[in-house]
């Protein structure tokens, strides 16, 4: 099931100290109280299958299967298929119903199916791309929405020869034109003008003045990209990082990061980073230098609910036939300081929506309830990761099942498998990954 690796998604959580936000000033110079708690969604990975249907022949159900067998199609989609609209509008319905009140939505990219090449084109990309956007903006038209882009919102989707040639020899790329306009609602000039350069930009969240989104554009750092290969810089979004970061440190802002292609280590395969090598090292590193003021990081990509913890270096410890249920998820933060407080991930049963034909989406856990933590700041996170680590651990079992969002629940994970999901959590530069395999490796005789 493609859709939704946060409608799911992997969020990271730095370890830094330093001095909160203030209150805001009140009339007369008073502290005002700020609400107890912000929310906003995250949802992520679409991958809207145009061609869905029921049919008798499930070899023929969606062009996403790639003619495997459908394994129990239904209205609401099939576990070997990419997402029906009518899943994607069911899930956007609930968001829309939840009662739950939200200052914004981050989206972090791939719309269209996971087909192959010669079945999409750019502007059937940029359709899709349109197709959702609309939706969105049709349903919550007061919400600001933070969008990214993913490796699948452009064509060829493999190795971006033809989406990112137009980009190295000067010329502005058609996707990036597409989104720029398409996304003019949600975003301000500044952060337009980014966009339709290099695909990434950053925006201060228009209900809370002191929290800066930034977007980046992790397709540049894709392992398939081969255009940016052996480029240090590509599209110098690097420099611009390093440049927003600094100038939000000096207005004293707080920074939500997010993107598609995550950091670190994949969770379900050894020493496989989901970016290049280098560009990880690259972000790593910036990301620790401004681990003060970066208080969330969001990602897509990996179809799975995973944490991941970023360690200072001197840290030295270890700590994401298989597929999902649909999931959307609420994060809640303190509209004081910016700092993520609990996740409530909702779920779809999709078997059972298929078999009683209506959908029921339900919530599946709340973080801090779930694993009895204090709230998702990196201390509380990095304790419940040293109890996954932990032999037959209760929580890890737990943990595992959320993985694939409830799809299974006797799926076990143990030995290396619980090795690989243990050190991709902490041990996001290769340095601490490779330190964290090699002792868990000698605690546990593998």
């Amino acid at each position: 099931m493609a859709l939704l690796c946060a409608l799911l998604g992997c969020l990271l959580a730095a370890w830094h100290g330093g001095p909160s936000l203030g209150l805001p000033l009140g009339p007369g110079g008073a502290r005002r109280a700020p609400p107890a708690v912000g929310q906003f969604w995250h949802v992520t990975d679409l991958h809207l299958d145009p061609t869905y249907h029921i049919t008798d022949d499930h070899t023929k159900v969606c062009a996403s299967s790639k003619g495997a067998n459908a394994s129990n199609p239904g209205p609401f989609g099939d576990v070997l298929c990419d997402s029906p609209y009518h899943l994607i509008l069911s899930a956007f319905d609930f968001i829309k119903n939840s009662g739950q009140e939200a200052s914004f939505m981050i989206w972090t990219g791939d719309s269209p199916p996971h087909v192959p090449v010669q079945e999409l084109s750019t502007d059937t990309v940029i359709s899709v791309i349109a197709n959702m956007t609309t939706t969105v903006r049709s349903l919550f038209p007061n919400l600001q929405v933070f969008p990214a882009l993913g490796n699948h919102d452009y064509w060829p989707q493999v190795n971006f020869q033809k989406c990112f040639k137009d980009f190295t020899i000067g010329l502005t790329s058609k996707v990036y034109n597409a989104v720029a306009n398409l996304w003019k609602p949600w975003l301000d000039e500044e952060a337009i003008d980014t966009l339709r350069k290099g695909g990434f930009y950053s925006q201060k969240v228009s209900t809370n003045l002191n929290l800066r989104i930034i977007s980046l554009n992790t397709n540049l750092y894709y392992g398939p990209n081969i255009v940016t290969l052996n480029k240090t810089d590509p599209a110098n979004q690097f420099e611009w990082l390093e440049n927003t970061l600094n100038i939000s440190q000096q207005n004293k802002e707080k920074v939500y990061v997010i993107a598609h292609i995550p950091v670190g280590y994949l969770p379900s395969s050894k020493s496989t980073t989901a970016m290049r090598e280098y560009y990880n090292e690259k972000l790593i590193d910036i990301f620790r230098k401004h681990s003060s003021i970066i208080a969330g990081q969001f990602y897509g990509h990996t179809h799975r609910d995973s944490i991941m913890v970023l360690l200072d270096k001197k840290v030295k410890s270890v700590l994401e036939k298989q597929t999902n249920n649909p999931g959307v998820r609420l994060f809640q933060y303190d509209p004081r300081d910016y700092k993520l407080l609990d996740m409530l991930q909702y779920y779809l049963n999709l078997s059972d929506a298929n078999l009683k034909e209506e959908s029921n989406w339900k919530l599946e856990y709340v973080l801090t309830q779930t694993y009895d933590i204090e709230d998702l700041q990196p201390k509380s996170l990095y304790g419940l990761a040293k109890q996954f680590a932990m032999p037959d651990s209760k929580q890890f079992i737990k943990y595992y099942n959320y993985f694939f969002v409830s799809y299974d629940s006797s799926a076990i994970c143990s030995g290396k498998c619980k090795a690989y999901q243990i050190c991709a959590i902490m041990g996001l530069d290769q340095i601490s990954y490779v330190d964290c395999l090699k002792q868990y490796y000698i605690k546990h005789n593998l």
